[in-house]
């Protein structure tokens, strides 16, 4: 290996300042083409942190068998969507990857095995939300994938793992959406905060648990009643929550931010912890 390169992995995982943890509700794809209040949200949250050396993201889209970490140096931009214009099919999210960090992943989570990933990219859960937090595209960026045959407790634990990057100046992001029901979505209203009853009984309910610091009440969501069940269908939207919330240290506050509806079953809902 040569020295400069010894260089810039001794600058990756220098001692920094602790970084927060974000969960950034991602919604529509088309987020990453419009201006609203939502990316908006996103901007004004990265300008109140301290600029990370890398992000390690888990978003909702890369679902694998075993868990897995992004190892290349030049990630692609994944449109894993469809039905959606031509514009957003065009947009590139030109960031570098960061095999160290990758590696470093890699080693300190033990309590399961981690595969270094040449294949994936960056998926429109990571991008469409980073790119407009870092428009510049000057944060190397990895992502960890959501292994389906984990149980919700087995995520948290992966995710306690990941503590001591904070200090090494990594920006870790849960990206997904706390509300997800696409199924039961009023696409005449995804341009309008609106939410059905159910949703929003759903999202105070976890908003609560939250705030009381209750993270068991939200790892076990499957057993806190109706509404959440028609919230979280499926969990790989919610999962990238517990990666979030796992992080938090007991002194650290939550904030709330994005706090809105749309579609009727899809919140927006975002949290910084620090």
């Amino acid at each position: 290996m040569k020295l400069n390169e010894l260089s810039k992995i001794a600058d990756t995982f220098k001692t920094t300042p602790r970084m927060p943890v974000l969960f950034l509700g991602h919604g529509s794809p088309m987020n990453a083409i419009e201006e609203n209040e939502f990316v908006q949200g996103f901007r004004k949250v990265s300008s109140e942190i301290f600029k990370p050396n890398t992000i390690l993201c888990v978003s909702a889209h890369w679902e694998t068998r075993g868990t897995k970490v992004t190892a290349m140096k030049n990630p692609r931009t994944i449109h894993d969507f469809g039905g959606f214009p031509q514009e957003l099919f065009k947009v590139q999210y030109p960031v570098s990857g960061s095999p160290e960090l990758a590696l470093e992943t890699k080693e300190i989570i033990t309590s399961t095995s981690v595969d270094l990933d040449n294949h994936w990219g960056l998926d429109h859960g990571a991008w469409s939300v980073l790119k407009h937090m870092y428009p510049n595209a000057d944060v190397p960026v990895i992502q960890l994938s959501l292994d389906i045959y984990k149980n919700p407790k087995a995520h948290y634990q992966i995710a306690k793992e990941l503590s001591k990057l904070r200090d090494k100046g990594v920006l870790i992001v849960g990206s997904g959406n706390m509300v997800h029901n696409l199924r039961k979505a009023d696409w005449t209203k995804l341009d309008e905060n609106y939410g059905y009853d159910w949703a929003q009984v759903a999202n105070e309910k976890m908003k609560t648990f939250l705030l009381d610091g209750n993270h068991d009440a939200l790892i076990n969501f499957k057993n806190q009643g109706r509404e959440l069940n028609l919230s979280i269908p499926t969990a790989e939207h919610f999962l990238p929550l517990l990666y979030t919330i796992a992080l938090q240290d007991k002194n650290e506050k939550i904030e709330v931010f994005n706090d809105k509806f749309v579609g009727g079953s899809l919140s927006m809902t975002s949290l910084k912890i620090a």
